[in-house]
């Protein structure tokens, strides 16, 4: 197994790669890491997908932020697969080992004990340099892990980095100084460096810059950090900005890098900027329904910007003006979007929902009648058409709706709630108060907050 670039890539990892990298641009994490991991199991030796896998993988895990005992349990679960891809790397099935101790990073990706074997997996299938970079991504965190240090060492001796060897094993005996093996490594890295100079430069050099053009993963996964965090500072915003804008330079028909680009703009709220971006990137790939969606986002997010400071300065007039041009301009922007990608069933469901805000309850109904399709967006589309018909004073048809989406919600979720709500309001309006209570007293029973239900059921019992 050799190392892989994009520009030897496969077509099929390649397609992978650039929606991979798309989503991971966008922050939608889970996406991204299903992807690059589908990227990878196409080439096993693509470090460019892989680097952007572990930062995806990281971002995903520190937003999670899990509290000592889950991660004992997570942990604890692991063990199985740990066993098994232990296994498999003993056995010599190197490529099954890999692909292995990459699904265990996805749910731990700074976790040693599945980073070294890992390492060792990457080593024996012939792409050590993908066993450098992950441990290089981690070794941060884990300042003070010797095994770390050692296995580091000794996979940039392989690659023939020497100097980066040698630091790694100057870094092993500082941790332990005692360790005689850990000082004979030091003396032999260290002469090795004198023989060969710069390993990492002369290794760079015989192929072509590609693994210096790969790794610097020491500066580089601190960028992928600030680019995957939810909310940037300022400082990393400005930052990654004029890392982007060169680029652009580079790459001026890369969308992916104008799509970057304009989510750092908003970020510092520099929204004329970022929807010129967003525009750019439109003309060069026209038809393409993400970035219409986001040009639209990012406009919305202006409009609430400045909705915000007008709140702030008083001008009553001048906020009320501002939130209409809000509402007509989402309003007019997703009917725009459902004439031009028809197949859309989330849009379709946007639609409606605006729609049954603005009262065109026959309208929203025609909308929901397809997005009820749509399996994510299925029980919410049976909820507000339910609303519709109420609204209509169809109360059997607005029951039949929501008795379906009860139906299929076991547990009592926010949406569940939701439409017990409503059918008790329905039965109501039908003059059935015991079937109306039976429904709000499994609302109250849950959350006895839940808008006004405790009143509801203190009138009921009167």
């Amino acid at each position: 197994m050799a190392v892989v670039t994009k520009a030897n890539a496969s077509a099929e990892s390649m397609a992978f790669y650039n929606k991979g990298f798309s989503a991971f641009e966008r922050g939608n994490l889970d996406v991204a890491i299903d992807l690059l991991t589908q990227c990878l199991e196409v080439e096993p030796g693509f470090l460019q997908a892989r680097k952007f896998l572990r930062a995806a993988e990281i971002a995903r895990f520190k937003k999670a932020k899990q509290g000592s005992l889950a991660h004992k349990i997570m942990t604890a679960k692991l063990m199985p697969a740990l066993g098994t891809a232990t296994l498999l790397l003993n056995s010599g099935k190197t490529d099954k080992a890999l692909h292995a101790f990459d699904r265990l990073l996805q749910e731990d990706p700074l976790n040693p004990k599945y980073a070294l074997p890992f390492a060792r997996a990457a080593s024996a299938a012939g792409v050590p340099e993908a066993g450098v970079q992950t441990l290089e991504i981690i070794r941060e965190h884990h300042p003070k892990d010797s095994a770390l240090f050692r296995s580091l060492g000794q996979l940039y001796t392989e690659i023939g980095s020497t100097r980066e060897a040698r630091e790694c094993f100057e870094r092993l005996c500082e941790l332990n100084p005692k360790d005689q093996d850990a000082v004979k490594l030091l003396k032999d890295a260290s002469a090795r460096e004198s023989i060969s100079g710069d390993g990492w430069e002369q290794t760079s050099e015989k192929e072509g810059g590609t693994f210096r053009d790969m790794m610097r993963d020491g500066e580089e996964s601190v960028r992928l950090e600030k680019e995957s965090k939810a909310v940037k500072s300022d400082d990393d915003a400005d930052v990654l900005i004029s890392d982007m804008l060169k680029k652009l330079e580079a790459e001026p028909e890369n969308v992916n890098y104008y799509r970057a680009l304009a989510r750092l703009y908003a970020q510092r709220k520099l929204f004329d900027e970022a929807i010129a971006t967003l525009t750019k990137a439109s003309d060069l790939n026209p038809g393409d329904p993400e970035l219409d969606d986001t040009l639209s986002q990012t406009r919305l997010q202006q409009l609430d910007a400045e909705i915000a400071t007008l709140a702030g300065a008083g001008d009553e007039e001048a906020l009320a003006a501002k939130k209409q041009a809000r509402l007509e301009f989402e309003f007019h922007d997703v009917q725009d979007k459902v004439e031009r990608y028809p197949n859309d069933l989330a849009l379709r469901f946007r639609w409606g929902l605006l729609l049954y805000q603005n009262e065109h309850f026959n309208e929203a109904i025609q909308q929901f009648q397809l997005s009820q399709r749509s399996p994510k967006d299925r029980l919410p589309t049976l909820y507000y058409m339910g609303l519709c018909f109420k609204a209509k004073g169809q109360f059997d048809m607005a029951r039949d709706q929501l008795e379906a989406a009860n139906k299929e919600m076991p547990s009592m979720s926010k949406t569940k709630k939701d439409v017990c709500y409503a059918l008790g309001g329905v039965y109501e309006d039908m003059g059935d108060k015991v079937k109306a209570a039976e429904y709000y007293k499994q609302v109250y029973q849950a959350d006895i907050s839940y808008k006004d239900i405790a009143q509801k059921i203190e009138s009921l019992y009167e």
